[in-house]
């Protein structure tokens, strides 16, 4: 899907940022956390390796920021409230395959490869 995206005219430079739902980590099995919605603020300066240490430095601030809403319509009236540009990502629709146990030892014959002669 297409991200939607708004912005207004007025104001110097605005600040932008995306909405969207946060994926599941891959440290857990179950979907805990990944129901509310979160904004990030976009990079606005490129990194770049500090000359001294090698670490990884910004001089943009804002992108170490993520503000955490309980439902979308939050999250969108705070970015209009404050002025942003923001775009909305909306997520895939998470489909649940059933399983069982007894699958894991179902017995399935091998199927012949394509162009085997025999």
């Amino acid at each position: 899907m297409a991200p939607e995206t708004e912005s207004s005219a007025d104001g110097p430079a605005k600040i932008r940022c995306r909405i969207f739902q946060p994926p599941k980590s891959a440290m857990q099995s179950g979907r805990g956390n990944t129901q509310g919605w979160s904004l990030e603020y976009e990079v606005e300066t490129a990194r770049r390796p500090e000359p001294l240490m090698g670490w990884t430095a910004s001089g943009d601030t804002l992108n170490q920021v993520r503000l955490r809403f309980a439902s979308l319509d939050e999250a969108v009236a705070f970015a209009k409230r404050e002025g942003f540009d923001f775009s909305v990502e909306t997520p895939k629709p998470y489909r649940v395959r059933p399983r069982s146990y007894a699958d894991n030892f179902r017995y399935a014959p091998v199927k012949p490869a394509a162009g085997d002669g025999k």
